[in-house]
């Protein structure tokens, strides 16, 4: 019975840790691409390129807090982040800071959840094989805490 029990659960953990490798090499690629083109476009300043990137009906979220202490949602959208590229995002981040480490968490289907470490922030994308091509319809981020500052 133990035997079993143990099967089942290998089993189990080998289905749940397989859903990426079942995608196929090209759609691994284009979702890793299409990670590429926003946080690339960003740092850039390329709208054109944000834009491929993103579905228009995308929603960008972050939980601030406010000086009372309640969360509260921050948001942008495709039109949002693309007019902040165009008035040159991240340009003004120096090439050697320019983070774009890309990790594909998991993909289903025509689904994908992406890990995006940037120079200040991390992005957790969600992104959706749209008529044929990827695109990202939903990003949660959060600011990287700011290594304390010395007073010497």
């Amino acid at each position: 019975m133990k035997q079993v029990i143990l099967v089942t659960i290998l089993l189990v953990l080998s289905l749940a840790g397989s859903a990426a490798a079942q995608a196929s090499d090209a759609d691994k690629a284009a979702i890793t691409q299409t990670a590429l083109d926003y946080i690339e476009g960003w740092y850039t300043g390329d709208p054109e390129r944000m834009e491929r990137a993103l579905s228009p009906d995308l929603a960008k979220r972050m939980v601030m807090t406010n000086d009372q202490g309640r969360s509260m949602l921050q948001q942008m959208s495709a039109m949002g982040l693309v007019q902040n590229v165009k008035r040159g995002g991240g340009k003004n981040t120096p090439k050697e800071r320019q983070q774009k480490d890309v990790t594909i968490l998991d993909v289903f289907q025509n689904a994908a959840c992406v890990k995006i470490v940037a120079s200040d922030w991390v992005d957790y994308l969600q992104e959706a094989k749209f008529n044929g091509r990827w695109v990202i319809v939903n990003v949660l981020w959060e600011l990287k805490q700011k290594p304390p500052t010395s007073s010497e």
